[in-house]
């Protein structure tokens, strides 16, 4: 285990550093990184097989039309271009601390738990990648109105079919690497369940802000155009971060509940 930890370390940090170089992720997103994926490798090649799909996948949507996308969202979302640590983390700690306990406690409950919340992430980020360069306008979970692209909680039909297809690929390539079948189907339904929570939670409990000169909502503190934004709903601290760590946790206990 500690052999594969150290060669863990080097492959992890070969492969953050290539995506910190491409502008993938900032100093903080790094190290991060460097942990997740050391953390993986550690409890075994198949954990390791199923992030590097994840952050390959992941990050080739991200970076395509990459421009386009932060010309549409920039006014809108808090956070563009490189990750840093936290987001990161919101997307793959309670992978990596899944892959931790398996070293020590019952490996299927880990792997649901592990894999559950990967595909959350995996789903949410393909449906927001997809659905960010949708030629369709976004509508509200909740309410079904339009919003704009990058609004949380704003979905369009091809957003939500690469959701299905993200939770869907992770339970797939669980599979390929030979874990339960049981496991591999609870990964991709956990990961479709986290995907539609982290939806609903952007739409119902997201903290959300306006602009006063744009008239214009937004998650940003200070718009693009300069003004301080004041809030006018959702929870003061939940930011996207948050509303993705929920997502996983969602995915994770579904998986977890369907193995059992």
């Amino acid at each position: 285990m500690i052999v594969r930890a150290l060669e863990g370390l080097g492959i992890a940090s070969a492969i953050a550093f290539v995506a910190w170089r491409a502008g993938s992720l900032d100093r903080s997103g790094f190290a991060a990184a460097v942990f997740v994926g050391t953390a993986a490798l550690a409890a075994g090649w198949s954990w390791g097989a199923l992030l590097f799909v994840f952050f390959v996948t992941s990050s080739a949507m991200s970076r395509a039309q990459r421009e386009g996308k932060l010309r549409r969202t920039e006014s809108v979302v808090a956070k563009g271009g490189a990750r840093d640590a936290i987001q990161v983390l919101a997307n793959g700690g309670l992978f990596a601390l899944a892959a931790l306990a398996s070293l020590v406690a019952p490996a299927t409950p880990c792997m649901a738990i592990g894999v559950g919340a990967l595909a959350a992430a995996t789903a949410d980020t393909w449906g927001t990648e997809i659905g960010t360069i949708s030629s369709h306008t976004p509508r509200l979970i909740t309410t079904w109105q339009p919003v704009a692209a990058g609004t949380s909680g704003g979905v369009t039909v091809a957003g939500l079919l690469a959701s299905a297809a993200g939770g869907t690929v992770v339970g797939v390539v669980a599979w390929l690497v030979h874990w339960p079948p049981n496991v591999a189907v609870a990964a991709a339904v956990g990961g479709i369940s986290g995907a539609f929570a982290d939806s609903l939670a952007g739409a119902l409990w997201q903290a959300k802000r306006r602009c006063a000169r744009c008239d214009a909502l937004t998650e940003r503190t200070v718009h693009s155009c300069g003004v301080v934004t004041q809030r006018i709903g959702g929870i003061p601290w939940l930011d996207n971060d948050g509303v993705n760590v929920l997502g996983g946790l969602v995915g994770a206990a579904v998986a977890l509940a369907l193995v059992r």
